[in-house]
Order: structure tokens, then sequence, then C-alpha cells
């Protein structure tokens, strides 16, 4: 049962952290007019929840019109990065991944009891996937990085990190069956890796590999993105590139050089008659 406040949503502070976030992935290109097309909302309104932002530094107002991050939000992605940010010594794993493969590299962790995009390396040849980015934590059915996490956990513990919600079939290969995808989480467990093909974003291609904590629980894991095309004629090589990375991962992590955690994950029952993924 949720709590009260937990049913209450404030429309205005939604709306305004909407802008924010907008105003981030512009990269100073946002303009009133721009912002209240893009989202949806009178142009009053945006220029009044802008105000808002700017009076609380959020966003700062160039001269040209155009919106920016401003010092308070910048601010407070250096506490996230802080707090939720990659051990330098997988970050290192990762820039090594990145030299070998050459390509669009990702490491996702747990922060508190959700899977998110740590950090990513882009390739010499970038491949733009919309709504994937550092602090990405949705549609896990859907992406490898995620797949090879949720393959070595137990199977309460899946059904728990999914909420019986309508699954957003994003491509046509986007797995929205729940046998199918608890098969597909088998066949990671089996050959050790993950793949998304074309499931996410079409004509991308990724491979993702998991790493373990001293007790064999997974902490994270690594993810090459690709072309389809590079995909069919690399894949192999690839998925050898991941597992090589998660493997010295785990020995980092063994060894003690790096202490890293599984999260405490507590299984609820499914709900009755639900076999829907959420995304």
């Amino acid at each position: 049962m949720p709590e009260p406040n937990e049913t209450t949503v404030l429309r205005t502070l939604n709306r305004g952290l909407q802008i924010l976030e907008a105003i981030a992935a512009g990269e100073s290109s946002a303009t009133a007019k721009t912002l209240s097309r893009q989202l949806g909302i009178k142009i009053g309104t945006c220029y009044h929840l802008l105000r808002t932002l700017k009076a609380g530094e959020y966003v700062v107002r160039l001269p040209d019109g155009r919106y920016d991050v401003g010092p308070k939000a910048a601010s407070l992605s250096r506490h996230l990065q802080r707090r939720s940010g990659p051990a330098v010594e997988l970050v290192m794993v990762l820039t090594r991944l990145h030299h070998r493969s050459q390509e669009t590299s990702y490491m996702t962790g747990w922060y508190h009891d959700r899977l998110f995009l740590q950090h990513f390396l882009p390739g010499p040849n970038t491949v733009l996937i919309p709504n994937l980015d550092v602090g990405c934590t949705g549609f896990m059915h859907a992406r490898a990085s995620c797949k090879a996490v949720l393959a070595f956990l137990p199977e309460e513990t899946v059904t728990a990190m999914f909420d019986g919600a309508e699954p957003a079939a994003l491509t046509c290969r986007t797995l929205t069956d729940w046998d199918s995808f608890m098969m597909d989480l088998a066949k990671v467990r089996s050959r050790g890796y993950a793949t998304d093909l074309e499931e996410f974003t079409e004509n991308v291609c990724c491979v993702a590999a998991p790493f373990f904590d001293r007790v064999g629980a997974p902490v994270g894991s690594f993810t090459v993105s690709v072309p389809k095309p590079r995909f069919q004629q690399h894949g192999a090589w690839l998925a050898t590139e991941v597992r090589e990375a998660a493997s010295r991962a785990t020995s980092l992590i063994r060894n003690g050089q790096i202490a890293l955690t599984y999260p405490d994950l507590e299984p609820r029952p499914a709900r009755r008659g639900s076999h829907k993924i959420a995304s």
C-alpha cells in the first residue's frame, strides 16, 4: 500500500523538471518557444517555470535568449556522480574495452536498488541512441547491459523489479512477453553474455557481459554498442572482448581492489496472472 504522499504528483514541479532535462539535452540550443513546442507546455507557463529555475540558478539565460544548465544543476550532477559514479579501476577497464573495440562502450551498475548507466565512452563513429545517457534506468527488458545482470539474479528478484505494466515495444524486435524474456535470460546465463539485437533501437546491436562481487552476485556490466552491419561482422569477437573486460572487473573486486556489493533487493510477490514486463 503506497504512502499517502506517494499518490500525489505536483504537476508544476514535474513540468519544471521536464524543462530542466530538455535544456540539459539541448546543449545550449533551447529557447522558451522551442521548449514550449517540444514539451507541450503553454508559452506563458513555460516562461514562468524558466524564471523560477533561473532564480534558483538551475538554469541560466544566455544573451540571445537561449537557456543552458545553471550552476545549481551542475552541482547536483557532480554530487550524484561522486556518490554513484564508477570506481576509477572500473573506468580503466572500460577504457581498455573502448580502445580495443573502437566502439561506443558503456558501464552499468547499481545505485541503491536500481540498475543505471554509470559511464560511457563514445566510439570514433558514434551511434546516437535516443533516451540513453548517464543515469538511464529504464527499458531494462530491451537493453543488453541490464539483461546481462538480470540473468544472474533470482527469478523472484527479477519479477520484483518489474511492476506488471504494459512494456514498451521500442522496435519490432523488443521482447514484450514474460516467458520469452525469461527464456532470453536463460540463454544469457548459459553463454555468459547478453545481446540486444535491435531491441532498443533500430539498426543498432549491443553485447554485454556481467561482473560479480566476492559472493558471486552481479554488480554491473560492460557493453559495446555498434551498428547492425558491424555487429554481423564482429559480434562474436565483441562478445569475447566484453567478457574479458567483465572478468577483469570481477578479479579486481574479488582481490579486494574495489569495494562493490550487491544491493539488498527484497523480492515481493508477483501480481496474480501478470506475465508482462514493465518498462
